[in-house]
């Protein structure tokens, strides 16, 4: 859609400004509970163009998205549900204007939870899952908060601090790699590492 394309440049053309870290606080604030792009984007951007400062930015976009993650698990819980147990207007807006958000996936989100707790919301911060999705689905169906900040924590900083690693090793040319084979990457090691503890648990 070109809507996104635009966004997608909007957010790009921070990393040539003096505001370049104080943009990838907001947007990494903001991915965690509504924004559409994610902000490994300008964390790419501002790494290779600053590599000593590669792990910094790392840091900066771990802790604001584990806010924003907060934020969303707040809408969840405060202003997502109207009188019986109806959604609220502005969760309605939620799933008219939020790109992959729907009530069909919010509903489908409820039983993972039911089964997997810590692993939905690991797995949704580390691969290209939209993370928002589960931090505000997480609110609303009133999931553990403090299983929900470790998640968080332990799946944001681990996919930011894997991005800025590599960009402050190998620089530019290990950018196409980042950008065609990351995410794949990311989904695999989590089933891999999801499957192992689902092994140990039925085996053990």
């Amino acid at each position: 859609m070109q809507w996104v394309r635009k966004l997608y440049d909007w957010v790009l053309h921070w990393a040539e400004t003096p505001y370049g870290p104080l943009a990838l606080f907001f947007l990494s604030f903001a991915e965690a509970s509504f924004f559409p792009i994610p902000p490994d984007v300008l964390l790419i951007a501002l790494a290779l163009g600053f590599r000593e400062r590669s792990l910094r930015f790392a840091m900066i976009c771990s802790a604001a998205s584990v806010v924003g993650a907060v934020f969303g698990y707040a809408i969840g819980t405060f202003a997502w549900w109207g009188e019986a147990g109806a959604f609220s207007s502005f969760a309605n807006w939620f799933f008219v204007n939020i790109p992959g958000f729907t009530e069909e996936i919010f509903f489908r989100i409820q039983d993972l939870y039911n089964e997997w707790d810590f692993w939905v919301i690991f797995t949704a911060g580390f691969t290209p899952i939209p993370f928002k999705v589960f931090t505000v689905s997480a609110g609303a169906f009133d999931i553990n908060f403090f299983m929900f900040i470790i998640a968080s924590i332990v799946s944001r900083s681990a996919r930011f601090l894997l991005v800025a690693g590599l960009i402050w090793k190998y620089g530019e040319p290990i950018r196409g790699f980042i950008d065609k084979y990351f995410n794949m990457l990311a989904v695999a090691f989590t089933v891999l590492l999801v499957g192992g503890f689902v092994a140990i648990k039925y085996l053990f």
